[in-house]
């Protein structure tokens, strides 16, 4: 097993390709859904992960007793990027009690009142935790986007519905994540980068296998009709949305293995940035434990 010193290194390699801090200029046909980054071995890449998911553990026990952090996870995907696989391996570790997620669904009619941030704010995590987020408010910019009529449902006055709306949505949502990362909150955006070649292979395997016909859904089908729709939508969004404060993973989605090891390696390194430390103690409760200490040795 290597050090912790050496792992969080080594898994720098897994990061820094796939960082969009500054998203004015991002092209998403750059980013290859198939990179592994020359890791042809998926043994490699499990036993990475798991070493991985083994100090991720320890940091996310030193975030909770910390108390001062919070970290939220965002996952955005084209259907069968294999989000909820990634949620339940990576963060096998981690504690549930100091981890929430949250996946968003269509909007009820109760979130339908409010503004397209309210649901969100509802799910944030508490301080010295890990919040997760199936899909997010980006929805609002993506799907929303991409089937207009959906903004009818929203019952916005009809001079709000313009043609800036989009830009006016980005804008919203960058003050939002600015006034989070002020906050204490940090943010790891991922965006799981699927070919639509890929998605087709696992789409026919679900329906070829009976065991998961429960995760197929004819909306799946449909939605990727718009699938040129949905990479422009991507593209633009991480264009206006990724800064230095809340960058965006563009994750090759491609093999699962790659994948899940890539997103364990951003999430520890932006738990290490944070320089997380036990509470000490001092020198009055010191003393006050050991005398606690003594009493109990003492006790008949």
């Amino acid at each position: 097993m290597a050090s912790k010193t050496s792992l969080i290194k080594l898994t720098e390699r897994f990061v820094e390709p796939f960082r969009v801090s500054h998203g004015k200029h991002f092209r998403l046909r750059d980013h290859d859904p198939g990179n592994t980054r020359g890791l042809k071995s998926s043994e490699h890449a499990r036993d990475l992960l798991a070493e991985g998911i083994e100090l991720l553990a320890e940091m996310q026990e030193k975030l909770y007793a910390e108390d001062r952090w919070s970290l939220l996870l965002i996952f955005q995907a084209m259907d069968a990027a294999g989000k909820d696989s990634v949620i339940k391996h990576v963060m096998s570790g981690v504690n549930p009690q100091g981890c929430s997620v949250h996946s968003f669904k269509h909007p009820s009619d109760q979130e339908l009142q409010h503004d397209f941030l309210w649901n969100a704010v509802q799910h944030l995590p508490e301080r010295g935790r890990i919040g997760i987020f199936n899909r997010s408010y980006y929805e609002e910019v993506l799907i929303v986007r991409v089937h207009q009529e959906l903004l009818a449902r929203e019952q916005l006055p009809p001079a709000r519905v313009t043609p800036a709306i989009w830009r006016e949505r980005f804008d919203a949502i960058v003050n939002f994540e600015r006034h989070l990362a002020r906050s204490g909150t940090v943010l790891c955006k991922f965006f799981l980068n699927l070919s639509r070649a890929e998605q087709k292979r696992r789409f026919i395997e679900r329906l070829e296998e009976p065991a998961k016909h429960w995760k197929f859904s004819l909306a799946d089908l449909q939605e990727r009709r718009f699938w040129n729709r949905y990479q422009n939508a991507y593209q633009d969004l991480i264009r206006h949305t990724a800064k230095p404060g809340a960058p965006w993973y563009v994750v090759p989605a491609d093999k699962k293995w790659f994948t899940r090891l890539v997103v364990a390696a951003v999430i520890i390194n932006a738990l290490n940035d944070l320089k997380l430390a036990y509470p000490r103690l001092d020198a009055a409760q010191c003393r006050e434990l050991r005398r606690e200490r003594r009493d109990l040795l003492g006790e008949k």
